[in-house]
């Protein structure tokens, strides 16, 4: 990143910077505040490069270093090593639910202080993350949808309920993502068949959603780990029904494959990444200036046209039409998956899942 060289080539010495300086001098002026942020990488990241965080610096002047985070637990494991060692390899991180979860149990997360996200009151409650105590520890980033997807040479109509998945119908139709803790189909079960997700609040409760999980075996072709293996199984019809990312369904439509994307009347799957500072980072109010930013509607709303992210923001602060809104969400109250379980009983659900379900 040019940035880094620069700060490189500062160091050589005045003449040097002299020179850059009357190159690019806001790039060097932002650079007396500066901010590194911690997002997903690949098609995330390029997103976010292109065009978010040059606006940003623009409107701020901070400069932004964005760094590319593994996927998975590796980048909590990272961030949770480096801030014993009074490190931050990124300021602020985008975090999964989960990770948001364990990294509170270490207090790695430097709490949020709402008076200064003047945007948080555009903020859906669902994407401010607290610790127990009520701090503050994570501002929902960014937000999408796993839904009912269908081939529509298969199926001409669209099936309007997660029940289809225990159709007789649909015997060796169906892919499904392979684990417990990114397919959420015990909240798909709980919400369709036991009244809601609080079912699943005792190992009885979960114990009865694994059984009536498993009766979609039957029905399932693939319980996929590879998504570009599904999606193409999906367009061709050889896999015709099953559940995918609503914005990459709905872009595969769009450029003429016989796909659709349902939100089914129980709701769409949504999941989502939090803002997060680390406790080491020294950068706390360039970092709440981002996450500020971040929570603007019209910031928002420009994710959901280019990176196609469902706003974490009220649906009504935004200038999406009806159109870019149902591209990226949904106003069905969704199914949100139940973080707590995968971190309290994270063994125990894999140990049942691979019993019950794919073994």
């Amino acid at each position: 990143m040019i940035i880094n060289s620069i700060k490189r080539r500062t160091l050589l010495g005045a003449g040097l910077a002299g020179a850059s300086m009357l190159a690019m001098p806001a790039v060097l002026r932002a650079q007396d505040k500066s901010l590194k942020v911690g997002v997903y990488g690949g098609y995330f990241k390029d997103s976010f490069d292109k065009n978010i965080f040059p606006e940003f610096t623009k409107a701020t002047g901070i400069a932004i270093e964005s760094v590319a985070e593994p996927t998975g637990e590796a980048w909590l494991v990272q961030l949770e090593q480096a801030a014993r060692a009074g490190q931050a390899p990124a300021d602020v991180s985008m975090m999964s639910q989960v990770a948001m979860l364990k990294g509170q149990a270490t207090d790695l997360w430097t709490p949020i202080d709402m008076a200064k996200i003047k945007n948080g009151s555009n903020l859906l409650d669902r994407f401010v993350n607290k610790y127990p105590d009520g701090r503050i520890a994570g501002i929902g980033a960014v937000s999408w949808y796993i839904t009912l997807v269908t081939n529509t040479d298969v199926y001409k109509e669209a099936p309007t309920s997660w029940q289809a998945f225990w159709d007789p119908a649909n015997a060796d139709k169906l892919g499904l993502l392979a684990l417990v803790s990114n397919s959420f189909l015990l909240e798909v079960t709980a919400k369709t068949f036991m009244g809601g997700t609080n079912a699943l609040d005792t190992e009885e409760g979960i114990l009865k959603t694994f059984e009536k999980l498993a009766e979609v075996k039957p029905n399932v072709r693939l319980w996929y780990r590879d998504e570009a293996q599904f999606e193409q199984a999906l367009k061709s019809g050889e896999i015709p029904m099953g559940q995918y990312y609503h914005d990459v369904t709905g872009l595969a439509a769009a450029d003429g494959h016989p796909v659709r994307s349902t939100f089914p009347k129980e709701g769409g799957i949504q999941d989502s990444g939090c803002w997060a500072l680390s406790r080491a980072s020294q950068k706390v109010e360039e970092a709440h200036i981002f996450i500020d930013y971040m929570c603007q509607p019209a910031v928002q709303a420009t994710l959901s046209r280019k990176v196609g992210t469902s706003p974490t923001v009220k649906r009504e602060s935004t200038d999406l039409t009806d159109k870019e809104f149902a591209a990226v969400s949904s106003d069905i109250e969704p199914i949100v998956p139940r973080y707590d379980l995968y971190q309290t009983k994270s063994d125990w659900l894999n140990q049942k899942w691979t019993e019950l379900i794919v073994g």
